[in-house]
């Protein structure tokens, strides 16, 4: 890829709107230190300093799309609760429109709770109810992705497996979807793979992967027959499996491939979250006309740039260019857009 190519991509980021339905999350940390056990129990005790919290799951992955400049809708449910309120407010302090987050009193707002002491987690306590969202409140779920999808250019599904995800709302969405012709692009959970059959992307880790082949994946002969497995049985156009230190494998419906994209991570501080940059910037990048494999690109090195951050972290276009390109000041040649693995 071309520093004149990324530009175009980068460009077009500002005039395309995804919508993103998934779990919604508040993480919530408490920081503090320790210096004593308790005479209670043997655990520690944790002075608290400060407590801070930021929206996670698919409100994370909002964050993203916005980050690289693109457009975003976010549709998901939270409990008529403080937690709820807040994570809404955190939305609206952001930018991202609460509006299509429906309110369901009959379960909390999934909460994780991160205790934190001399930048060690000591204990994390979740909130949540993971029964499948039903009733009035799928079918208003149901409405306003039916309104929603002719409008926007791509549709990314994230699931962490809190109950928003099921097949009741996957089946007409990503009907709908691809009747629209629009980019749909899947962040799974190991449990659903079957939910979801024939969308354009579905972009798991390496574990997520093996356990959706149920087979181990331990070298590159394993890690294609699983990923020939998975484009059998549920048949997306493209499957990206994401390996860590390892960069990821991209493979195709068609039979190409699978095409091998290094990492270009410089350091690695914390791999928190990199999994909602890659399916942000991908989508983002299929969305304005990026072929798979340069959104696959674009993704990896979004994704170096989050884990040379520490926490969750977002990607912006500028970051995105230097981690492809370094300097504007400096001269750059082509990308190497991966190689095929062997």
């Amino acid at each position: 890829m071309t520093r004149k190519r990324l530009n175009q991509l980068l460009k077009q980021f500002a005039k395309t709107e995804i919508l993103v339905i998934g779990d919604l999350i508040l993480d919530e940390f408490i920081w503090g230190s320790v210096d004593r056990i308790s005479p209670e129990a043997p655990v520690p005790v944790v002075w608290v300093d400060r407590e801070s919290v930021m929206p996670g799951g698919a409100a994370n992955v909002a964050g993203n799309v916005q980050a690289l400049g693109g457009q975003v809708r976010l549709l998901g449910v939270v409990g008529q609760d403080a937690c709820g309120e807040r994570l809404r407010r955190e939305l609206e302090d952001r930018q991202i429109s609460s509006e299509e987050i429906l309110l369901d009193p009959t379960r909390p707002t999934t909460t994780k709770t991160r205790v934190i002491a001399h930048q060690q987690q000591v204990v994390r306590v979740d909130r949540e109810k993971t029964d499948g969202v039903r009733g009035t409140v799928l079918k208003r779920l149901l409405g306003i992705a039916q309104q929603a999808i002719p409008q926007v250019d791509g549709v990314i599904i994230e699931d962490y497996g809190k109950g928003l995800i099921s097949p009741q709302l996957l089946k007409p969405v990503v009907g709908l979807a691809k009747r629209w012709a629009k980019v749909i692009a899947v962040d799974p959970k190991e449990e659903h793979f079957s939910y979801y059959r024939g969308v354009t992307a579905l972009t798991p880790n390496k574990k997520e992967a093996a356990l959706a082949a149920k087979m181990s994946i331990t070298d590159e002969k394993s890690l294609l027959a699983a990923g020939r497995k998975i484009l059998k049985t549920l048949k997306p156009e493209v499957l990206l499996i994401t390996r860590g230190e390892e960069g990821m494998s991209l493979f195709y419906r068609a039979g190409n491939g699978p095409v091998r994209i290094p990492t270009v991570a410089r350091e690695v501080f914390d791999v928190s979250g990199a999994g909602d940059t890659v399916i942000a910037c991908f989508t983002l990048a299929r969305a304005v006309g990026g072929s798979f494999l340069e959104a696959a690109v674009l993704a990896n090195a979004a994704a170096g740039v989050v884990v040379g951050k520490v926490g969750v972290a977002a990607c912006s276009p500028e970051e995105l260019a230097e981690q492809m390109f370094g300097s504007t000041s400096r001269k750059a040649g082509p990308v190497a857009a991966g190689r095929r693995a062997r």
